[in-house]
């Protein structure tokens, strides 16, 4: 399974997002001093969920980083975060 693929799966079964968008934006950073070369390492990731309801920005971003601990001290160098509960979009 894919980097990506497998961020997906984790937020999805953890989360239950409305909403989630995995950009794998590893081709931007391709060639950078600690770009690890792979293509999987670096990640934008967009989510929608009940679970933010209440929370503040630093207690939603260490859910996300909670459930993709393992990830995180691995492969993916870098994940940029929007997470928004549902009453913060208007989509």
């Amino acid at each position: 399974m894919s980097i990506e693929a497998t961020i997906r799966d984790k937020l999805e079964r953890a989360l239950r997002p409305t909403r989630l968008d995995v950009v794998n934006e590893s081709h931007l950073h391709a060639g950078h001093r600690s770009s690890p070369g792979t293509g999987e390492s670096h990640f934008r990731v967009r989510i929608v969920s009940d679970a933010f309801t209440g929370k503040s920005r630093l207690q939603r971003h260490r859910l996300v980083n909670e459930t993709l601990a393992a990830e995180l001290k691995g492969k993916v160098h870098a994940l940029a975060l929007e997470t928004h509960a549902p009453s913060d979009v208007s989509d």
